[in-house]
């Protein structure tokens, strides 16, 4: 790739870096063979080559390469590390309008400033003595838009050298650069509501700009979005998804620098909401769901798709739970399910996998943004004391009850040899079956391999015996083989 110079915040430390270190045998070491020493040099010569051709790409590829044989080099990493920051100071400044005649791939500015800065760090340990890693570091940092950082490793090359007209310069172009980010070292600017978000009338955190121009918190403008694909000021049409979008990391740096107690409030507001507690779980209403299940959904619903992703965000769990016909509202016993995939689709919605895992009892739930929150008490069986009669009898009955389900997850297998569909299904299921040396889950697993009504399964998930449940999903399996339903 062409480089053409660029200006960036530290001008003049880029005149610095218009040029590379030549590798000459006075650079050679002692005790290192000769043929290899003239590999080196010819790599780095030929890096040299293609770095005042501003062929940046060609460049770092000989300087890595030199690095490879000749490991922490100074010359080396000093030339990397340039070559590294031209190439990020280009990207960052190149016009958005020159990609649509000749679009780029390969690292982003972000990243090449972030390995220019790694080999400015390396430099720094071995020549700390020498101006030039001072200058290498402060342009990475300030391409990073680190500019307070950047300001003291000027201030620490000042240090080494304090009459170095371009430190001293830079330093002066640093600090003009600050006041016209809004980063002003020495003081901070007034808050208004200017660095408010329009949705939620508070500090931006986590501020995304869209193509016309406005700017909101990530979660707002998603939130918003739900219910339709526009700006929410000016209406224009928007083409993005959470996937794609990114954060303004310049803005975000401006706010977080000059108000860092408001944006540590509004962080801890944030994850609030992705991190219920332990004892705290969203609901996605819809059905009756008992342990060792799985299953997919499609989550279209825009209260839905907002608890979909903080819970992505958080733990990937949530709770599933069914309104009662009989009393209206939300049935006392419910399951926690895991998300295991999670697919984001081009119109907001999302496609998941579950696997159902504990259940629980709803203590109380609120509503949160238009979706339900409670309160849980995770519930477990009352198991049999060990060496007792009742234990016996559980361990012969999981035994038996083991066999039985063999024997109809083979005699399933046959039947749906035809037919893939159902196949699949059986083998899913099979494959969620729990170790035998968990009662309570194997019990669960075992209603699985029948299809019953809701208010049977809401039964097992109330239910705190074991033996009681493997009875229950062995009726319900012979049930289920005869072609009839126990009422």
């Amino acid at each position: 790739m062409t480089t053409p110079t660029t200006q960036s915040p530290l001008s003049s430390l880029d005149d610095s870096l218009c040029d590379v270190d030549d590798y000459v045998s006075a650079n050679e070491p002692k005790g290192f063979a000769l043929d290899i020493f003239r590999d080196v040099c010819e790599l780095v010569h030929d890096g040299n080559a293609a770095f005042r051709e501003n062929r940046m790409e060609e460049a770092i590829n000989f300087y890595s390469r030199a690095n490879n044989i000749k490991y922490g080099d100074p010359i080396i990493l000093s030339n990397r590390s340039a070559a590294y920051i031209r190439i990020s100071q280009y990207l960052k400044n190149r016009a958005p309008s020159a990609s649509e005649q000749r679009p780029l791939s390969g690292l982003d500015p972000t990243t090449l400033a972030e390995l220019g800065l790694k080999d400015a760090d390396k430099l720094l340990d071995l020549q700390s003595n020498s101006v030039k890693p001072y200058i290498l570091k402060a342009n990475a940092l300030s391409l990073l838009e680190k500019f307070e950082e950047a300001r003291d490793v000027i201030l620490s090359g000042l240090h080494v050298d304090p009459f170095s007209n371009s430190l001293r310069t830079s330093l002066q172009n640093l600090e003009r650069e600050s006041c016209i980010t809004g980063t002003n070292t020495h003081g901070q600017p007034e808050r208004n509501d200017d660095f408010d978000c329009t949705l939620c009338l508070k500090l931006l955190y986590e501020p995304v700009t869209t193509p016309c121009g406005h700017s909101f918190c990530r979660s707002c403008l998603f939130q918003a979005m739900d219910r339709g694909n526009r700006c929410p000021l000016c209406r224009t049409v928007l083409f993005f998804s959470p996937r794609t979008c990114a954060i303004s990391v310049t803005l975000k740096n401006i706010i977080e620098k000059n108000f860092p107690e408001e944006y540590a409030e509004r962080k801890q507001e944030h994850d609030s909401l992705i991190n219920s507690g332990v004892d705290l779980l969203p609901l996605f209403v819809m059905d009756v769901v008992i342990p060792c299940q799985k299953f997919p959904l499609n989550i279209f619903e825009p209260r839905y798709r907002l608890m979909v992703r903080r819970v992505m965000e958080g733990n990937h769990r949530m709770g599933m739970v069914i309104i009662e016909s009989s009393t209206g509202s939300l049935a006392e016993y419910a399951c926690e399910v895991e998300i295991t995939e999670c697919e984001p689709l081009p119109d907001g919605r999302f496609y998941i996998e579950i696997e159902s895992r504990r259940r629980f009892r709803i203590i109380r739930s609120w509503d949160q943004d238009g979706y339900r929150v409670a309160e849980v008490e995770w519930i477990q069986d009352i198991m049999p004391a060990e060496g007792t009669r009742e234990k016996e009898t559980l361990l012969e009955l999981i035994h038996n009850a083991a066999e039985s389900a063999r024997s109809w997850i083979r005699r399933a297998k046959e039947a749906a040899r035809l037919d893939q569909r159902r196949l699949d299904r059986v083998a899913s299921i099979e494959a969620m079956m729990p170790s035998l040396g968990d009662p309570e889950r194997f019990s669960f697993w075992l209603a699985t391999l029948s299809n019953r009504r809701p208010s049977e399964r809401l039964d097992l998930l109330s239910m705190r015996d074991t033996t009681e449940r493997i009875r229950r999903g062995l009726i319900y399996l012979g049930a289920e083989e005869q072609g009839c339903r126990i009422q």
